[in-house]
């Protein structure tokens, strides 16, 4: 079983995530099916926020899991897409903020 390391850095987690792929047989799935799978644990994300809005009406017996929960749910499978297109998530963080610091925000 694979094992976070403590303080992990991004790439620590984009490792940990493609051991963990390794060990669960979920190496055969390619990035559309990862893509589809994130889009689905972004709207659980969502719906997990409106239960917790007392003024956004929902169906109080949904299944939904703790915010935190669907958020990682969602990190892992950002983490996935990224490593079947070998983008270091750190790295292309860095350089994508560089370019956002010269930018006019209004």
């Amino acid at each position: 079983m694979p094992e976070l390391k403590n303080d992990p850095t991004l790439k620590d987690f984009q490792n940990y995530v493609k051991e963990l792929e390794i060990e669960r047989g979920f190496t055969e799935e390619d990035v559309i099916h990862k893509c589809l799978m994130l889009g689905e644990e972004v709207g659980e994300l969502f719906k997990s926020i409106r239960k917790s809005h007392d003024k956004l009406k929902i169906d109080s017996n949904s299944k939904l899991g703790e915010i935190g929960d669907e958020i990682t749910d969602v990190f892992i499978f950002l983490c996935s897409i990224a490593n079947r297109c070998n983008v270091d998530i750190e790295d292309s963080f860095r350089f994508k903020e560089e370019i956002n610091k010269k930018r006019k925000w209004s």
